[in-house]
């Protein structure tokens, strides 16, 4: 098996700027690599690349639709991706919330209670 290629994680796939950009832009709707190209400035080899490591990942799906495949988001595999964030969510949560009370006390105010 050593001809195969390995399967890119999630992280992997999304580290790449572009690939990231496509994803932003599919989040707006289903688009043909010609949209993809003309929004992103890319070349279409680029954006037909870049597009079919982020199929092989789960990323997006392609549907024929005569002569042209249109590309939609599928955002099921960032699930891994938003599970590794979560702890740095409340991580950035507490210390914004810090920074509010401190805010609030250099201004005069009494701190307020979190809502969380």
């Amino acid at each position: 098996m050593w001809h195969m290629k390995p399967m890119l994680s999630t992280f992997e796939v999304v580290a790449e700027p572009s690939r990231r950009q496509i994803l932003d832009v599919l989040r707006g709707g289903e688009r043909a690599v010609g949209d993809l190209v003309a929004e992103l400035g890319l070349s279409q080899p680029a954006v037909s690349k870049h597009l079919r490591v982020l199929r092989d990942a789960g990323l997006v799906t392609a549907e024929v639709d005569a002569q042209r495949r249109l590309y939609r988001l599928q955002a099921a595999p960032l699930r891994e991706v938003q599970a590794w964030l979560a702890p740095y969510r409340i991580h950035w949560g507490d210390h914004l919330d810090a920074l509010e009370r401190h805010l609030a006390t250099t201004d005069g105010e009494a701190p307020r209670r979190s809502k969380r």
